[in-house]
């Protein structure tokens, strides 16, 4: 019997433009939007929800903005992808770097100055 919990539903991601952030999770990302109004985009990203939410200079929601996300994106060569998103303008907080679990994880910055974590999973043994 499973727990409470089946998945994650959705991540929210909190920016002050949401025009740049729509080039950069559209466009750089190349994540497919669902729908969209003035205030949000979703994105989907393997049947979840990547909600971009923009957030007024006077919303308490602000201070959400420019901070490290605590959720990961898998990909599958994390050198590629950041020979990829580096060529397109993408700034790192730090490439990548193999870890003692045997993974490795880089560290992209979206426009709103947001850290996302990228992961690529160690190859299992056959």
């Amino acid at each position: 019997m499973g727990g409470i919990l089946k998945s994650v539903a959705a991540v929210r991601i909190f920016v002050d433009d949401l025009n740049r952030a729509r080039r950069f999770y559209g466009d750089v990302l190349q994540l497919r939007e669902q729908s969209a109004t003035p205030e949000w985009v979703v994105y989907d990203l393997d049947g979840k929800d990547i909600i971009v939410e923009a957030v007024a200079p006077d919303d308490p929601e602000r201070e959400m903005v420019g901070r490290f996300l605590a959720v990961s994106f898998a990909v599958d060569d994390i050198d590629a992808a950041y020979r990829d998103l580096t060529a397109k303008g993408v700034s790192f907080v730090q490439g990548p770097e193999q870890q003692a679990w045997g993974g490795t994880l880089a560290y992209p910055r979206d426009p709103a100055g947001n850290t996302l974590t990228l992961v690529e999973y160690p190859m299992e043994a056959s």
